[in-house]
């Protein structure tokens, strides 16, 4: 996040514990809209709670694999998808564990800071289907002039997130989507976007609001 005043970070927290909202699932839609309508398989990396595998779901003819190395969060996934859906909810750790593929989409959200990068691109380019999609959103370390403007530009936008999401009540209960344990991100979008050119020859990233980036790659 934007290097911000001592005072002013913690008031910004407490307003985020009270109306909390999750960043990850506000991009859900966006992934949605870089793939195709219909596909056959999908895998979704560091899948949490499950809310994206059962989006992704909605579209898959073959049925989509969900992967998290927390037991208790896949745990979660399972009770909360009805009996029946196309999916498979696995413990494992990525890269090493990834179900073998191919898939036609593979989703990433919020997790590949907390993977060795280029290990985890190149693994996920294997597993990819011919013609089929990659699509990650992720963290990186704010640095130089690019990061800091779209990171203070993001905390108003954050607050007003807060207040129509919540309906400007306040409350404690955080969604079950963010109690999954995080890490900050420590590799700067400049080296990742680096990295991905190397393992991933025409793929496109972009920095966006929410400390976020986004990368599009079509195998």
């Amino acid at each position: 996040m934007t290097i911000l005043p001592p005072r002013l970070l913690k008031a910004l927290e407490q307003f985020n514990a009270a109306r909390p909202w999750d960043h990850n699932a506000h991009y859900h839609r966006w992934i949605l809209r870089q793939l195709p309508r219909r596909f056959g398989t999908a895998l979704d990396v560091g899948s949490g709670t499950g809310d994206l595998v059962r989006l992704l779901a909605a579209r898959a003819d073959k049925g989509v694999v969900g992967i998290d190395s927390d037991a208790g969060i896949v745990g979660r996934a399972r009770e909360s998808t009805p009996p029946g859906a196309p999916v498979t909810f696995t413990v494992a750790d990525a890269p090493g564990g990834i179900p073998e593929g191919p898939y036609d989409v593979i989703a990433c959200v919020a997790v590949l800071h907390h993977l060795p990068l280029g290990e985890t691109l190149a693994c996920l380019r294997r597993q990819l289907a011919p013609g089929g999609t990659l699509v990650v959103v992720g963290l990186a370390r704010d640095e130089g002039f690019v990061d800091h403007v779209l990171g203070f530009v993001s905390i108003p936008l954050n607050l007003l997130m807060g207040l129509v999401k919540n309906r400007g009540r306040r409350t404690v209960v955080r969604p079950v989507s963010m109690t999954a344990v995080t890490r900050p991100a420590v590799i700067p979008f400049g080296d990742i976007a680096g990295e991905a050119r190397r393992v991933l020859p025409g793929v496109r990233l972009r920095r966006r609001l929410f400390w976020r980036y986004t990368l599009v790659w079509r195998g």
